[in-house]
């Protein structure tokens, strides 16, 4: 859509971080969009030289101020541009002859409005590219640096007051909702120290954003809210630096593609669907994938203030029988373990409070009002004894209480340096000044109890995809590979393509009569599968066209012309490549293999229950291709189905490896040719005690044919 970075053009250090500041259309009046950034930086206490522009002003809001850009007393980094659109190129090449690299544009009327916007941003963005300029926006509400007191915006957001100082970076699409969750991170208690809204994203866009607040020292977590994904590769990139930076990043994603919604031939195509191939794609990169306001908010928050748990086992202290239950519950829903306490640190416990139970949830009943050590010796042994990596507490309202907090804060902090490498979350009820203490010490605080382990579910999460290594470079195909037809591909042929890319497939024949589909079946040996092969029929069982277990000559004769009969009955036009004739596969685990080619992700390998009912089990795995052997295995392992795989109940298992390979080998060919692709899918993918073969294959060209 709109382009981004070029490899050779200037870094974000003049737009982000700027020792002197042009505002080209500044306002006297505060409450103006051209006033607004005046005012902020000046409550901000900017630390560079701010340079107001306007013909019509000596004096701006205390600042001096200039009749135009060329009478400045020196050189700018930065120009914030707030003039009519037909001005805007005329100010661009002012301010770039002033020495300006970095420029936010509020602007409207550009891409936003139709087709004529669209070109007028193109040669906006082609005007500052030249002059070296880099542009934010246009039609976006800016941003800030609250470290120096950058504050090029006329957010509303600011009105009341900067920022809460910290050490968060916030990315946003859209001005009004980036506005939205700035208020609501004061709220919330968390410091933010850039946000940034990046508008139509002309060049400056949230990819850039990300891989510059990775490299920034002062930022320790990425909060994202997205809409729509311009760059994907330049995304991916800053992604994964942040994961080997390990710095969290929370995004929140709207809206799915129109793509991704539309009904395809294939199962792949339905099975894969756009949110979730953006969602894979991202659980790759370790980035934590949020669906409400108030998840982006708790995960920003808990990544901003607690460390990263070593594992996923949870202890949970309670003085509420029924919330111990709610916590343990939202442990299960979330992926987190809850293992009982060693039997041995449960009696020594019991000792000294016999009505309590220290299983796990330790619930030290309201006994603990009497003993707030109870408190203490329970959460000491949890992590020394038990061995949990984060901890959960219910308390309810006893913060608040003047009587009872006090003594249930100072038991937390004697307790909290002895596990100071643990995620601590209370669940209470009080006033904002009370939480803050807490956090003070350490502790993150919650109301509700799901969103407190739903926090700590995302940050063990975090932790897992920050300890895995960076992925190997795949190696290249061993032979060349096949390219893919642009006509419509039948059975036969995309077996073909298939198995020369590495995917075993059974020896068959295309034949057109019946006293040929009899010598193959002869030949092969009985039972023999015979089916039908057109382009035009995707799904041949549906129509009666796949014959199993044919054990003789004649059971082959009949069957040719029953095939020929359920075409001509069901699909009277489609083409006619012939009949297959092939060998009974045997016993097996039936497996669909896909690939996709996604229209922002790009290609995207899937795995799942393999079948006839492929699309009603909906068990699927995805991540992007090409995939590595382990890779594969890894997806085929998530499955909730792979028991079937491995064993379960006594029955035997199959050969998971070979099904990997199998996968691996069609992620190489769906991402080697994925110009020329929709999709590729193998259903099913007969997975055996000893290898895997594809039965039956579906290749779709690009409609487009690139």
């Amino acid at each position: 859509m709109n382009e981004q970075k070029p490899p050779d053009r200037p870094g974000l250090d003049s737009l982000m971080a700027p020792n002197a500041v042009a505002i080209v259309g500044a306002s006297a009046d505060p409450a103006r969009i051209g006033g607004r950034p005046v005012d902020y930086y000046r409550r901000a206490g900017f630390k560079g030289a701010l340079y107001p522009v306007n013909p019509n002003r000596d004096e701006i809001q205390g600042y001096p101020a200039y009749p135009s850009v060329a009478d400045l007393p020196g050189p700018i980094d930065c120009a914030l541009l707030a003039v009519p659109a037909p001005r805007l190129p005329d100010a661009l090449d002012a301010v770039a002859a002033q020495g300006a690299r970095g420029a936010v544009v509020f602007t409207a009327g550009f891409a936003e409005m139709g087709e004529e916007g669209a070109t007028m941003q193109r040669e906006l963005a082609a005007r500052a590219r030249a002059a070296g300029v880099r542009l934010l926006g246009p039609n976006c509400l800016g941003m800030f640096h609250a470290a120096i007191g950058h504050c090029p915006t006329f957010t509303s957001a600011l009105q009341n007051g900067m920022p809460l100082p910290g050490r968060v970076g916030l990315v946003t699409q859209s001005g009004a909702y980036g506005t939205h969750l700035l208020e609501l991170t004061r709220a919330r208690r968390i410091g933010v120290n850039y946000w940034v809204s990046t508008g139509n994203e002309a060049d400056v866009g949230v990819a850039e954003v990300i891989d510059y607040l990775v490299a920034d020292p002062g930022t320790d977590v990425i909060g994202v809210y997205l809409e729509g994904v311009n760059h994907p590769e330049l995304l991916f990139a800053a992604l994964e630096r942040a994961r080997q930076a390990r710095k969290p990043v929370a995004l929140m994603k709207v809206g799915t593609s129109a793509a991704g919604a539309a009904a395809a031939a294939s199962h792949t195509a339905s099975l894969a669907a756009a949110d979730d191939v953006f969602d894979a794609a991202l659980r790759e990169f370790g980035v934590a994938r949020c669906r409400t306001t108030d998840e982006l908010l708790d995960v920003i928050y808990a990544a901003s203030r607690a460390p990263l748990p070593r594992g996923r086992k949870l202890g949970i202290l309670t003085i509420s029988g029924g919330a111990g239950v709610i916590l343990a519950d939202s442990a299960a829903h979330h992926g987190l373990q809850t293992p009982a306490m060693p039997e041995a640190a449960q009696q020594v416990l019991l000792a000294r409070n016999p009505m309590a139970s220290f299983t796990n949830p330790l619930d030290v009943t309201a006994n603990a009002v009497n003993d707030f050590s109870l408190v203490r010796d329970g959460l000491e042994s949890m992590v020394r004894d038990g061995g949990y990596d984060m901890l959960a507490s219910f308390f309810t309202s006893w913060p608040a209480s003047k009587v009872l907090g006090p003594q249930l804060r100072t038991e937390l902090q004697a307790a909290r340096p002895s596990f100071a490498h643990c995620p601590h979350a209370l669940v209470i009820t009080a006033g904002a000044e009370i939480c803050a203490q807490y956090e003070e010490d350490g502790l993150l605080v919650f109301e509700d109890p799901d969103r407190a382990v739903a926090a700590m579910a995302a940050l063990a999460g975090l932790a897992d995809a920050f300890a895995r290594p960076a992925r190997d470079a795949l190696p290249p195909p061993a032979a060349a590979l096949p390219r893919i037809p642009a006509h419509a591909v039948g059975e036969a042929e995309a077996k073909r393509i298939l198995a020369a890319a590495g995917v075993p497939v059974l020896p068959e024949a295309l034949v057109q009569d019946a006293a040929a589909a009899v010598a193959a079946a002869t030949e092969m040996g009985f039972p023999v599968v015979m089916k039908l092969v057109s382009p035009d029929i995707a799904h041949k069982t549906e129509i009666g066209g796949v014959l199993l277990n044919l054990t003789d000559a004649e059971a082959v004769r009949v069957g040719h012309a029953q095939l020929i009969q359920a075409a001509r009955r069901h699909a009277p036009g489609a083409r006619l490549d012939g009949i297959l004739v092939a060998p009974m596969a045997g016993d097996g685990q039936e497996l669909i293999l896909g690939v996709r080619v996604d229209p922002v992700v790009g290609p995207v390998a899937m795995v799942g229950v393999g079948g006839i009912h492929a699309e009603v089990m909906g068990d699927v795995a995805l991540h992007r291709a090409p995939v590595s052997l382990d890779e594969a295995e890894a997806m085929i392992l998530r499955l909730k189905t792979a028991p079937l795989l491995t064993g379960a109940r006594g029955r035997a298992p199959a050969d998971v490896q070979a099904a990997a390979q199998a996968l691996s080998a069609l992620s190489v060919l769906g991402a080697t040719r994925a110009g020329a692709l929709d999709s590729i899918e193998i259903n099913p993918l007969l997975v055996r005690a000893k290898g895997a073969v594809a039965l039956d294959a579906l290749i779709v060209p690009a409609a487009s044919g690139r």
